[in-house]
């Protein structure tokens, strides 16, 4: 009997799945692509030119007005569809679209004792989690999405893997963490043998790993560090199985902390990691350090961190009038 022949949506998530990406770029990417071919009246892309990727970029940015982060979005997944799925990589094409506007942002960080004062409004089934995003400079997708496996003792450090810029490193394990997090994964491995006798116990293991090794997904090691209390069905599989603590949920605590601290700073979950690479930089240490730490691509995006560290020392300059 033949097969029905796939739809191009199908092919880009297979594809997606392949290369191990998240579930929220799947949704991204898939969203963009739709995008760009209802924009183009349900033309196939493979029909489609230089100039017509460039119209859907400048209507992103003229009628649309989005971001600059997200026309990049959407031109990445259009890179994707062209190189992974149609074969055809259009690099080469020198895309001219008009660009969204980009303004240039100092991040916000907290002081050391902002930083505990937050900490300590944080609630306990989110404290530890919390803890490790300022301790590791972690961003929350990051922290929530740590394994069993990836806490080692022996050489205290985490492991960090397909993180956003795709790219594994490993950061140096807090000692003052060390008996929480042992404590928490033996939380870890009593709820997953509830699960298991209960007659679940999978987690979530990236595609090519699923399908290699098709029982890793009822190994402890695998399971995630920061579980949901309750089970929740994959919005790939349908199975249901225990994630990891929701990010609206967790982002939704640290504001609470953060206003319960009567700090007027805008708080978001990563303001820690802003406030440990500038912690890192005043106590000395050195830029590509800190840029292998955070998992930066290039040395550049850290270096906004020194003019945060100089916007500091300005404010210690005193004025003529208090003079």
């Amino acid at each position: 009997m033949k097969q029905p022949k796939k739809k191009l949506l199908d092919i880009v998530r297979e594809k997606i799945r392949v290369k191990h990406y998240s579930y929220s770029t799947e949704r991204t990417y898939v969203h963009w692509i739709k995008q760009y071919i209802l924009f183009h009246n349900k033309r196939h892309p493979i029909e489609l030119e230089k100039k017509d990727i460039e119209q859907f970029l400048t209507k992103l940015a003229v009628e649309d007005k989005v971001s600059p982060g997200t026309q990049n979005q959407a031109f990445s997944a259009l890179l994707f569809l062209y190189r992974e799925v149609l074969g055809s990589d259009i690099t080469s094409w020198n895309i001219q679209a008009l660009r969204a506007q980009e303004r240039k942002h100092i991040p916000v960080v907290l002081t050391k004792d902002e930083v505990k004062k937050v900490l300590l409004h944080i609630p306990e089934e989110y404290s530890l989690i919390t803890h490790l995003m300022y301790g590791c400079g972690l961003r929350m997708s990051e922290a929530l999405n740590l394994r069993v496996k990836d806490i080692d003792f022996g050489f205290d450090k985490i492991y960090i893997w397909d993180s956003k810029s795709l790219k594994d490193r490993t950061v140096p394990l807090p000692q003052t963490l060390k008996v929480k997090l042992l404590e928490q994964i033996e939380k870890v491995k009593q709820l997953h043998q509830e699960d298991l006798k209960a007659g679940y116990g999978s987690v979530y293991i990236p595609y090519a790993l699923s399908k290699k090794y098709p029982k890793a997904k009822f190994d402890t090691k695998w399971q995630y560090l920061f579980p949901m209390k309750n089970l929740s069905s994959d919005p790939r599989t349908k199975e249901l199985r225990r994630h990891h603590l929701h990010s609206q949920t967790l982002g939704r605590n640290i504001k609470e902390a953060a206003k319960k601290a009567n700090l007027s700073k805008r708080i978001t979950s990563h303001i820690f990691r802003h406030s440990y690479a500038t912690h890192l930089l005043q106590s000395g240490i050195d830029l590509r350090s800190i840029q292998e730490l955070l998992g930066h691509k290039s040395v550049e995006p850290t270096m906004i961190y020194t003019h945060v560290v100089a916007e500091m020392n300005k404010a210690k300059v005193m004025s003529p009038l208090d003079l």
